[in-house]
């Protein structure tokens, strides 16, 4: 592995932070910065985090640390589209298909920190 842009789980993430962020800007204008905003912090979070942890990889305990965080901004990313889900019944459909987007890469994080706790070679 030569670069966090390796691991599957960055990658699913990046993938849908892009997907996620194009998606908020169907958005009304009055929630381009509320809600909108709020939703495009947490996607990134979740990439953010990863990245920062797999800097931090010397660090066991550190790595892991930042992979929960990432996992913690993915929940927060699903809150946020469930609502949108709710009060937006136009984006209903893709804010469904984003939460179960979510829900996969959600698994495939604790799957990760899993393996990292058990394997990892620092």
């Amino acid at each position: 592995m030569k670069s966090y842009k390796d691991l599957e789980v960055y990658q699913s993430a990046f993938s849908l932070f892009l997907e996620t962020h194009r998606f908020t800007m169907n958005l009304p204008k009055y929630e381009l910065y509320e809600l909108g905003s709020q939703l495009r912090r947490s996607s990134d979070s979740v990439v953010s985090n990863i990245v920062e942890g797999y800097g931090r990889r010397t660090y066991k305990a550190d790595f892991i640390k930042f992979l929960i965080y990432s996992h913690a901004s993915n929940l927060e990313t699903i809150n946020h589209l469930e609502k949108i889900k709710m009060l937006y019944p136009d984006l209903e459909i893709k804010a469904k298909y984003l939460i179960i987007e979510y829900d996969v890469l959600g698994a495939k994080t604790f799957k990760f920190i899993e393996y990292v706790k058990k394997k990892w070679k620092t």
